[in-house]
């Protein structure tokens, strides 16, 4: 090997540290990024108790990700994104019988992939994606707030979505928690129904005067549509979003031959001298006008959640907060059919005049030198059904996400 072997290696080492992919004399950029994120929870479903470790679950789960982008113009630019996650233990999964709950693949430790897609961005016209992703109405809610919060605090039945409620239920009838307040499989639940990414093309408009808009449209003519308002208003954050969703997709929900239909309106306002917010959300689930035989009825969810976002100390803000949400008509019943081994042949339909109630309280810690959040935080939730009695279940949360 001749002298200046190493001096070569290294500069070309230095050139693929430089430049991950290249054609020609365009550069496409790679960004690794993402957070580690887990928590201890106790629970008491008013019958049994127990302390389980876990992870946030999916979309919320530690992560990584890869991201790049070129210039393609002066204003058109091609990317892409890869978001996968990492499952260790995923909290809509757990109950019971199994402190160790699967991701979407099936088995816990796993990796599961969230997104995987490409993109076209002009600064004027707008950015058009193709590949597995969030459709246009997709953590609508949850977009909008900027508390600081969010972690610990959103409209989604978290740490029990997959326990059982308690109750004297009819022989081979049964509840989760998770449909308290039910998306009917359409992902989600009680809140954020088409809550998960799909094969979809979606299209993002620019913002003008803080305006914006979103579609979307997958198989099966699930299509979504979104408008959102992000803006200061004097001493205010005002944001807002309304949404509406369709699907005929049966294995997302979908009556057969029918479709669900899910619209969302939210509002979050923050006074930035002193630090109180408060965010607001609304869903409405229907399958109205569609095939029907359960005579399922519609389904309203409403959200609230207020605090303050101060900062006390060096380590970074404090948020304490509170939160309470109220589900109507949404509580979906299963039925094993006299098979609870087989669920292929199960029965389940939505209860008119059911009624569900979480609510909550907590606060959550920023350490600013370290890029990460710690949060402790307390839930009842509660459901009612007619002609069951049924028991609140708690949750005691403590845990912490670091960025990377």
């Amino acid at each position: 090997m001749g002298g200046n072997c190493c001096a070569d290696l290294e500069e070309r080492i230095a050139e693929l540290e430089a430049t991950t992919a290249k054609k020609g004399n365009r550069r496409v950029s790679l960004k690794l990024s993402g957070w580690v994120a887990e928590q201890i929870v106790y629970w008491d479903d008013g019958v049994e108790s127990n302390v389980y470790m876990t992870g946030l679950g999916t979309a919320f789960a530690s992560n990584f990700n890869f991201t790049g982008e070129a210039k393609i113009t002066e204003d058109v630019s091609a990317g892409y994104v890869l978001h996968v996650e990492v499952i260790t233990n995923d909290v809509y999964t757990t109950n019971q019988n199994r402190p160790r709950g699967p991701g979407l693949t099936g088995s816990a430790n796993s990796l599961q992939l969230l997104y995987s897609y490409w993109y076209l961005k002009s600064e004027r016209l707008g950015k058009l994606s193709v590949g597995l992703q969030s459709p246009a109405d997709d953590n609508a809610i949850v977009s909008l707030d900027q508390s600081g919060s969010l972690v610990a605090a959103y409209w989604v039945a978290y740490d029990v979505f997959g326990f059982n409620v308690r109750g004297n239920f009819a022989p081979g009838n049964s509840m989760i928690w998770g449909n308290a307040v039910s998306c009917r499989g359409w992902g989600g639940g009680p809140g954020d129904c088409d809550g998960l990414p799909r094969d979809v093309v979606r299209y993002d408009s620019p913002a003008y005067g803080g305006f914006s808009f979103s579609a979307s449209w997958g198989e099966d003519d699930a299509w979504a549509i979104a408008a959102r308002h992000f803006n200061t208003l004097g001493d205010w954050k005002v944001n807002a979003i309304a949404t509406y969703g369709e699907t005929m997709d049966s294995a997302h929900g979908a009556p057969w031959n029918g479709k669900l239909k899910y619209t969302q309106a939210g509002l979050y306002l923050q006074n930035m001298p002193t630090g109180l917010f408060a965010i607001g959300g609304f869903g409405h689930l229907d399958q109205s006008q569609t095939p029907n035989a359960m005579n399922n009825p519609s389904t309203n969810t409403y959200y609230v959640k207020a605090g303050l976002r101060r900062t006390w100390t060096e380590l970074g803000a404090t948020i304490p907060y509170g939160e309470y949400l109220l589900g109507t008509d949404g509580a979906m019943m299963l039925n094993d059919n006299g098979t609870p081994l087989n669920v292929a042949d199960d029965v389940s339909w939505v209860v008119d005049g059911s009624k569900a109630q979480f609510w909550g309280v907590g606060v959550v810690q920023e350490i600013d030198a370290a890029a990460m959040s710690m949060w402790l935080r307390y839930r009842n939730h509660s459901v009612d059904v007619p002609g069951v009695n049924t028991k609140d279940m708690q949750t005691f949360a403590f845990g912490a996400f670091i960025n990377f």
